[in-house]
């Protein structure tokens, strides 16, 4: 009877090493901010529950992202449709997000990277007007009549904040500048980290600021953000975008993944970005929270 136990017993945990070998590991890619890392972690946390045995490697660049999961060493990742349009494929068309999507589907799909079921958000840059400027001036609500007055009122010297990079970047300042006709200069622009662009806007250091539309900091420092009327900056849309290899290894990738895409748009996102960078909240906790509230079956 002993032997017999403890034959079961061994042929149990030879099974439950067995089940456990057979989970697929998918290797998850996230670049050095703060919604990338959130989409990481949800990403992980909610796969695991999916069977996969999943593997964050976080804080890398954009050129070192998209060659790790070009050359096999990462599986999926969340990426922007701007970002592989612009940086990747060097494609500077006006196109919509329909478009956008399609077109990096395409291009990237030939690089063997499968762009699978879009989020609901767009982490594009827009600008934006602190509680007090906008509450002085109701009638600016478009990137046009901030020029507008900013024309009118020339001599009062106006302050707009902008990141390092944008304002350096042919496609960022200079593109926006020649588009709508404005007279930004090294008078009248500061350039700075990025994250301080919102500490100006929050002191009401700066008339205007360069921001992007789901930082959680927009919300908690009651920024009003501005139309972009003339469609200059373009589509950001996340999805996550996984290996063709893998995909054929794994097909059912795509379907279990699409439900949690399709939870994420600009408010969630600016809420749960805000979790992070404004209440000091973890992504780890952050995310089990976020999967909590919204169970997929």
């Amino acid at each position: 009877m002993k032997k017999l136990c403890l034959f079961l017993g061994c042929a149990l945990l030879f099974a439950g090493f067995a089940q456990a070998a057979e989970k697929p590991v998918i290797r998850i890619g996230a670049r050095v901010f703060t919604e990338q890392t959130l989409l990481a972690e949800i990403t992980s946390q909610y796969l695991r529950t999916k069977g996969y045995d999943t593997q964050v490697t976080g804080g890398l660049g954009s050129t070192l992202a998209r060659s790790a999961q070009e050359s096999g060493q990462l599986d999926l990742m969340w990426e922007y449709t701007g970002v592989s349009l612009v940086a990747y494929n060097h494609v500077t068309d006006k196109l919509d997000s329909a478009q956008s999507y399609a077109r990096v589907k395409e291009l990237d799909a030939k690089k063997g990277l499968i762009w699978l079921t879009p989020s609901k958000f767009s982490n594009t840059y827009a600008l934006a007007l602190p509680e007090k400027t906008a509450k002085a001036y109701p009638q600016i609500n478009t990137i046009s009549e901030l020029n507008t007055v900013m024309q009118a009122e020339a001599k009062t010297n106006h302050l707009v904040a902008l990141d390092t990079e944008f304002a350096n970047r042919s496609d960022g300042m200079a593109g926006m500048v020649d588009l709508y006709g404005m007279n930004l200069t090294r008078k009248n622009t500061r350039q700075m980290d990025a994250g301080l662009v919102y500490t100006a806007l929050r002191n009401g250091q700066v008339f205007a600021g360069l921001v992007y539309t789901t930082d959680g900091r927009l919300n908690a420092f009651k920024l009003k953000l501005l139309e972009d009327d003339k469609h200059y900056f373009p589509d950001y849309t996340a999805a996550p975008v996984v290996r063709q290899e893998y995909l054929d290894a794994h097909p059912t990738l795509a379907e279990d993944i699409k439900p949690l895409a399709e939870l994420f748009d600009d408010a969630t996102m600016r809420a749960l970005n805000a979790r992070v960078d404004v209440d000091h909240e973890s992504p780890s906790s952050v995310a089990a929270d976020f999967l909590r509230q919204h169970p997929i079956n």
